[in-house]
């Protein structure tokens, strides 16, 4: 059985690397395992260097480096194309993550945020929090 093909926002993506013994730890230790593949794209990979940027991390250049290091590795990149038609999302950071789970085919996209769960119904790939995900595993 092939590992679940997926794209992980964000929030949950910090809350992961950043985290090593929080809630969403699991992640980690399911895409080491390869129980799980990680997508990314350019665009989803440079929100993520940018949040990981924020002074409130206090992250040195060498943290944020092994941050993704722990991460990236595991991905596979995918090419968006420029034009994609997406359902209407109130945060313009969101889309990179609607457009990469679309293009990709993926088979989940994760995230804790309201502005993507709200969207569920309307988008061909689920939306699930962790927690959903976890438990259909």
């Amino acid at each position: 059985m092939k590992p679940p093909r997926i794209v992980l926002d964000t929030n949950v993506l910090l809350s992961t690397l950043l985290f090593h013994a929080g809630a969403l730890s699991w992640l980690r230790l399911a895409w080491q395992s390869e129980a799980i593949h990680p997508l990314a794209s350019h665009d989803t990979t440079t929100e993520l260097i940018r949040v990981l940027s924020y002074p409130k991390f206090k992250l040195t250049s060498d943290e944020r480096e092994d941050l993704l290091g722990d991460y990236l590795p595991w991905c596979e990149t995918v090419t968006v194309p420029n034009k994609i038609k997406l359902p209407d999302c109130r945060d313009p950071f969101d889309r990179a993550f609607l457009a990469l789970a679309l293009t990709a085919k993926a088979d989940a996209l994760i995230t804790g945020d309201k502005d993507l769960l709200v969207l569920s119904h309307l988008f061909a790939v689920p939306i699930l929090t962790p927690a959903v995900f976890r438990d259909r595993m």
